[in-house]
């Protein structure tokens, strides 16, 4: 952190179809608080107890496009929370699709999910004492 309090940091912005609806999905599916929304609507940035990242419309003519328009994604997603079966649960029963079930591996216990805007969440924490 510099001496001014300026901390150096990195965060995801989203791309979807319909963002209005992705807000509500990662509301109801992470407990996601709203905010900041850009006048006009089209961005919104998130926060899951903290963690902070934005969602936006997808956006051909700059670049910015949704997993619906790729068939698919290039970046997945790692929320970390205390339990991540009660988490990945709760993101199925808001419109996600279960990819992998939550299991300890590799000294994690994480599981992962396709929101139905087509990006992928790993949900996990790391495993103590191993």
């Amino acid at each position: 952190m510099s001496p001014d309090g300026f901390r150096t940091s990195v965060t995801a912005t989203l791309s979807v179809r319909n963002w209005a609806r992705a807000i509500d999905f990662y509301k109801s599916a992470f407990g996601a608080r709203e905010l900041y929304r850009v006048d006009g609507g089209g961005v919104a940035q998130l926060s899951v107890s903290g963690a902070e990242f934005w969602v936006a419309e997808e956006s051909p003519q700059h670049l910015n496009f949704s997993p619906e328009s790729l068939g698919g994604c290039s970046v997945r997603m790692l929320l970390i929370v205390e339990d991540p079966a009660a988490v990945c649960a709760q993101a199925v029963r808001a419109g996600a699709t279960e990819v992998a079930p939550v299991a300890d591996a590799h000294c994690w216990r994480l599981g992962r999910i396709v929101d139905p805007f087509g990006h992928h969440w790993e949900i996990g924490r790391p495993l103590r004492g191993q």
